[in-house]
């Protein structure tokens, strides 16, 4: 509420809410990392890092273990506090006015944005500037404290034993156990920067500027490649980038480990997944652009329940299978799949064509 009296636009409001959620959810993460696991693994008293999250204050509560009302009153007074400064703000603003104004345009286009190219990347370089840090953020949490995790699971006998059952090697194979998690996640932040890129498609058709773009002698299927491309790069871009953070802040830590140089490998082993659910958006925007943006991040929802929590939930292996997660390579822990890379790449391909087909069938609609 406090943002969106700060911001000009409803899309960069949206974005910095996002992005606190995900800083919270990191936050609380490194707290549980460099806290002191209890004996009986059923709880971590988390380090002080911990505090500065909201996620962490309600995982404090402990309701399984030691319920403890006190950090659920903390957030309560946070959350009427800040609703109490959104309303003040929103009394002493103008009507579609914001307290950062936005600011204009160039009277020109550049070089760049003279082309459908040029143009999506012009729309989507903030956001994908945004989902560059937090792949930063979540890299560098990979890299530095794998190390430090390491050393926590090897002094609690029963996860250690767990882990070594599931990946035997040691203290390397604890090390690239907890990087590979961490590079998996930024893989579902790649296909979501993805996601929100060909999206964008649909914010700028129901507002009308498609309809300008348009009336030039140029056809929808080259809009949406641009688009699609676009969206494809920033996948890409996402994942080498923590990816590189990730090998970066392990050979600071000099961790005794050959991990490193495989991570930015091990990071974009994640892309063809990701490209599948952009290419599923298009699809999405080209057949049912209304149910456009609740077809697209429902898809990438439901794909990583079934991919992630699948097994958890006892889901039958063939509908654990449907997520594309469940076909990308777990560098460094398991080898490379070509096999299935290449198949998850034929798939993005086959849904990219027909949605170049089912766009040029449809007329634009507000």
């Amino acid at each position: 509420m406090v943002i969106a009296q700060l911001l000009p636009s409803g899309r960069s409001a949206n974005g910095a809410a996002a992005a606190m959620v995900g800083a919270a959810y990191l936050v609380r993460g490194i707290g549980d990392a460099l806290g002191t696991p209890a004996a009986d693994l059923l709880h971590v008293s988390s380090a002080w890092p911990s505090l500065l999250s909201p996620i962490g204050w309600g995982q404090r509560s402990r309701p399984f273990t030691s319920p403890d009302l006190f950090p659920l009153l903390v957030l309560l007074a946070a959350a009427m506090i800040l609703a109490g400064a959104a309303v003040l703000i929103r009394q002493r603003r103008d009507v579609g006015a914001s307290l950062l104004p936005q600011r204009d345009g160039r009277e020109r286009a550049v070089a760049g944005g003279t082309s459908f190219v040029g143009l999506a990347w012009r729309l989507q370089r903030s956001t994908l500037a945004g989902w560059c840090v937090g792949a930063a953020a979540l890299g560098a949490v990979a890299g530095a404290l794998g190390p430090l995790v390491t050393e926590t699971v090897s002094s609690v006998v029963p996860l250690k034993e767990l882990i070594s059952r599931l990946v035997p090697g040691g203290q390397a194979g604890l090390v690239d156990v907890f990087i590979t998690a961490l590079l998996g996640v930024a893989g579902v932040f790649a296909a979501a920067a993805g996601i929100q890129a060909v999206l964008r498609m649909r914010a700028e058709e129901a507002e009308g500027r498609s309809e300008l773009l348009l009336a030039a002698p140029v056809s929808r299927a080259r809009w949406l490649g641009a688009n699609l491309y676009i969206a494809a790069a920033s996948a890409a871009l996402v994942c080498g980038t923590a990816g590189a953070a990730a090998a970066l802040c392990l050979g600071i830590s000099g961790t005794p480990t050959g991990a490193a140089g495989s991570l930015v490998p091990a990071a974009l082993a994640h892309v063809p997944a990701a490209l599948v659910f952009l290419a599923a958006a298009g699809m999405a925007f080209a057949a049912a652009p209304r149910l456009s943006v609740l077809l697209g991040w429902g898809m990438l929802a439901a794909g990583l329940v079934l991919g992630e929590f699948g097994e958890l939930f006892g889901l039958p292996v063939w509908l654990q299978d449907a997520s594309p997660f469940r076909h990308s390579s777990a560098m460094p822990v398991e080898p490379f799949d070509p096999a299935g890379a290449l198949g998850l790449a034929v798939v993005a391909a086959a849904l990219s064509g027909l949605a170049a087909y089912s766009i040029r069938r449809r007329d634009l609609t507000a």
